[in-house]
């Protein structure tokens, strides 16, 4: 869906960009958590939140937010997958504020990001 208003597809661009930072943490912190060396599933989290991040790209790199747009929402069931199997691991994984924060956090990136692209 192109935009007649060039302005408000960046718009959308840089408010995605501004939860991928969230996203790129929660990864941050995941890849580095000791837990992922022994959990598949969490290492499979971690690249699925790469993998979405890569797939769309940095923000100063965004030719044509339409190619953009498209992008994040072809990855956005990807990126809502990866989300679901960490909440439904986190309490197995760890029980520690900072991993069940992690899923807060990641679910309101998610989210977020989800209602930008269906705007």
């Amino acid at each position: 869906m192109m935009e007649s208003n060039g302005n408000e597809s960046m718009d959308r661009v840089r408010a995605i960009d501004t939860e991928i930072a969230h996203v790129w943490m929660i990864r941050t912190f995941l890849k580095h958590a000791d837990e992922s060396e022994d959990d598949e599933d969490l290492r499979s989290v971690v690249r699925d939140l790469y993998d979405f991040i890569l797939a769309v790209g940095p923000l100063n790199e965004v030719e044509d937010p339409a190619v953009y747009m498209k992008m994040a929402k072809k990855k956005l069931s990807k990126l809502r997958r990866a989300t679901e199997l960490y909440e439904e691991i986190q309490p197995e994984v760890s029980g520690h504020t900072n991993f069940a924060m992690a899923a807060r956090s990641l679910r309101t990136a998610v989210d977020r990001i989800a209602a930008i692209i269906q705007r």
